[in-house]
């Protein structure tokens, strides 16, 4: 399933990947993860403005990693749900779920309300990758695998 909403949805070049973080303001871990993306999708804004700013030749050709940063404190839809769970593989459904034991266990955990879904959870949607919990390292790596967009002359 791994990039199917990059191919259903994406129609040509200059669309961004979709980064959604599933967060609580109340968690210090969270917030880390909320600083961390915000920084990275500001210096990606910048940088593209710059881009787009200049007529400088070399400066137009310049790759640039661009994301659309999505913040929810809501919990997964279920389709969502199971996408993360995909993302992350079979055996790791009490690391997103708390206490579930498989993927139809942690659609009906989280059905029932409560705080059973383990966040921070940051999700590229497009390239079908998973950070749990606030992984700094992995966080950047994530972003930093976003495709480029080359600017065109």
């Amino acid at each position: 399933m791994s990039g199917i909403f990059s191919k259903l949805f994406k129609q040509g070049p200059g669309i961004k990947n979709v980064i959604t973080l599933f967060h609580s303001p109340n968690s210090p871990a969270s917030l880390r993860v909320y600083t961390l993306l915000k920084q990275a999708n500001a210096a990606s804004v910048a940088h593209a403005t710059e881009d787009q700013a200049s007529s400088h030749e070399a400066h137009n050709k310049a790759e640039k990693t661009e994301f659309d940063l999505d913040v929810t404190e809501a919990d997964p839809t279920p389709d969502q749900l199971r996408s993360i769970l995909e993302f992350v593989g079979s055996g790791s459904a009490s690391k997103v779920v708390q206490g579930a034991t498989d993927e139809g266990d942690a659609v009906q955990k989280l059905k029932g309300g409560g705080s059973a879904f383990q966040r921070p959870v940051t999700v590229d949607w497009d390239q079908g990758k998973v950070v749990l919990g606030d992984n700094e390292s992995e966080i950047m790596k994530l972003i930093r695998e976003i495709p480029k967009e080359t600017g065109k002359v």
